[in-house]
């Protein structure tokens, strides 16, 4: 079944969560999966539809501040956690041995995770995109193996808030890549829109997507799940 997951960033407090929540009705055949804000998931897991946090800590509990560990995400309900994402490497300093080591501390706990990858565009047009998708996804894979609650989000960094988009070859060709690695689903996520989805989503190898501004607004978000259910 395919997955799409909206990534609300830093977007949506407990309101507006509320708001999305009481009028989203995502159709029958793929899982859409919400990610908003800490403070919103309680907001959120009040609906029926299933919530991830948008990070979780490694260790069970201590003194990190401003962390979150993955038993206080299971006690208030939520289903799993996106690790990894590009922003959080880019502006929090994450790397790949942090990255890998949330991802399994929120399996053995009982999450599911979105392990997200990608490089930017300097090691694209340099030639490095597999090294930097090796190495990403070699950390991850030595810390959980190819676990059935683990998916991979294969993010083209420059494809992120810029409004490029991966054509659908690249799309292609890198989800193969990643699979060729670690034998689990992938997830595309590069600035995924309506107008698009359909095209990236029948590629050859691409289980669903992260979506990240385009679901912030109820009715984008429907239409890319609709295009993927389309697909199933």
């Amino acid at each position: 079944m395919m997955l799409i997951a909206g990534n609300w960033k830093m977007f949506k407090g407990p309101r507006e969560t509320r708001e999305f929540c009481a009028v989203f009705e995502p159709p029958g055949g793929i899982e859409a999966v919400l990610c908003p804000p800490f403070v919103s998931l309680t907001a959120a897991l009040e609906s029926e539809h299933t919530v991830f946090a948008q990070n979780v800590h490694w260790a069970d509990e201590g003194a990190f501040t401003g962390e979150i560990s993955a038993p206080m995400l299971r006690e208030v309900g939520v289903a799993g956690a996106i690790v990894g994402h590009s922003e959080r490497r880019q502006y929090f300093g994450e790397t790949d041995e942090t990255v890998a080591r949330r991802a399994a501390a929120a399996l053995g706990h009982g999450l599911r995770v979105i392990a997200c990858v990608g490089e930017s565009l300097e090691e694209r047009e340099s030639g490095q995109m597999e090294l930097v998708l090796r190495v990403q996804i070699e950390a991850i894979a030595e810390a959980t193996g190819p676990h059935d609650r683990l998916v991979i989000a294969y993010e083209p960094v420059w494809a992120i808030g810029t409004g490029l988009t991966a054509s659908a070859e690249q799309a292609r060709e890198a989800h193969a890549f990643v699979k060729s690695i670690l034998d689990v689903p992938v997830l595309y996520g590069g600035s995924l829109k309506p107008e698009n989805a359909g095209e990236l989503l029948d590629e050859d190898g691409v289980d669903g997507a992260l979506i990240g501004g385009a679901s912030l607004d109820v009715e984008s978000f429907t239409a890319i799940c609709q295009a993927a259910a389309s697909l199933s």
